[in-house]
């Protein structure tokens, strides 16, 4: 998956767990000692963060053997990465790359049984995820989406329309927000409009008023339903957009709906995924 981090990202990260090198490992006196790593699944995974993973070790020094591609869908048991190097290389780069590995995977893995459940249902609607991913932690989460194949629903404020609730009451009427809307899509003809309604008269309205996509936020599976055969008896070319609350055990519920999208952040927590690390010495 080729999304980049700077190399000033990967030194900052090494650098977290090794500011003044590693105590054990030279106290024992083995840092010289040649030896190899192997990173392996213990559970179906959607594997993810491997090329950096490779990136932090070729930077402490070791040589890559092998390594899988971010994305790729593993069995239970299977190695999937391989560095050599000597004791100080290989526990320097052990538990950073370890632990980015189970994050990132897990949430890869997470996606990936969605996109999975809502594609069965409905072949065409696309999972996205909000920008609820842990700050600082936004670019290393994005990938693992993309991994598991989903979209950023939104990268940040900078490049995407989407009006809530939160923006409409610093509005002085009604009548002005809807002058504001018609106003923005014709300054910015190449950005989508989203609004996120609560409600179906909101939806009628949003729908009337020639957003692109409305989004309905938080609505019960029946009620959403209803809402979109009615809007899009009238309005066909219009996108959907069902979020709030949507998660493993209801994502097909709401891909039946016939959104267009479905929009979550559930997929950002939960348990990391398995990965064991083997580190063992060379002959």
């Amino acid at each position: 998956m080729p999304t980049y981090f700077s190399e000033a990202w990967l030194d900052q990260i090494i650098e977290d767990d090794i500011p003044y090198g590693d105590l054990t490992t030279e106290s024992l006196g083995i840092g010289d000692k040649p030896g190899k790593i192997v990173f392996s699944t213990r559970e179906p995974t959607v594997i993810c963060g491997t090329e950096e993973a490779a990136r932090i070790f070729k930077k402490l020094g070791a040589q890559i053997n092998r390594i899988t591609a971010s994305g790729t869908v593993l069995s239970p048991n299977t190695d999937f990465f391989e560095a050599e190097g000597n004791a100080r290389t290989l526990h320097a780069g052990w538990r950073v790359c370890l632990s980015l590995l189970e994050h990132v995977s897990g949430i890869a893995t997470r996606t990936r049984k969605i996109v999975d459940l809502a594609q069965k249902v409905n072949p065409l609607i696309s999972v996205e995820t909000s920008r609820k991913s842990f700050p600082g932690g936004k670019k290393v989460t994005i990938k693992a989406v993309l991994c598991g194949g989903a979209h950023p629903h939104r990268l940040g404020l900078s490049e995407s329309l989407l009006v809530f609730r939160h923006h409409q009451v610093f509005m002085e009427s009604q009548k002005s927000f809807w002058a504001a809307l018609d106003r923005i899509r014709n300054e910015i003809p190449g950005k989508k409009l989203t609004l996120e309604v609560e409600n179906e008269a909101e939806a009628m309205r949003a729908a009337q008023a020639g957003v692109d996509i409305i989004q309905l936020d938080k609505m019960p599976v029946e009620t959403l339903k209803t809402v979109i055969d009615k809007v899009r008896k009238d309005y066909p070319a219009i996108k959907i957009a069902a979020a709030g609350g949507i998660n493993e055990k209801n994502a097909s519920e709401y891909a039946a709906t016939g959104a267009d999208i479905l929009v979550l952040s559930s997929v950002f927590a939960g348990k990391t995924s398995d990965i064991g690390a083997r580190i063992m010495p060379l002959a």
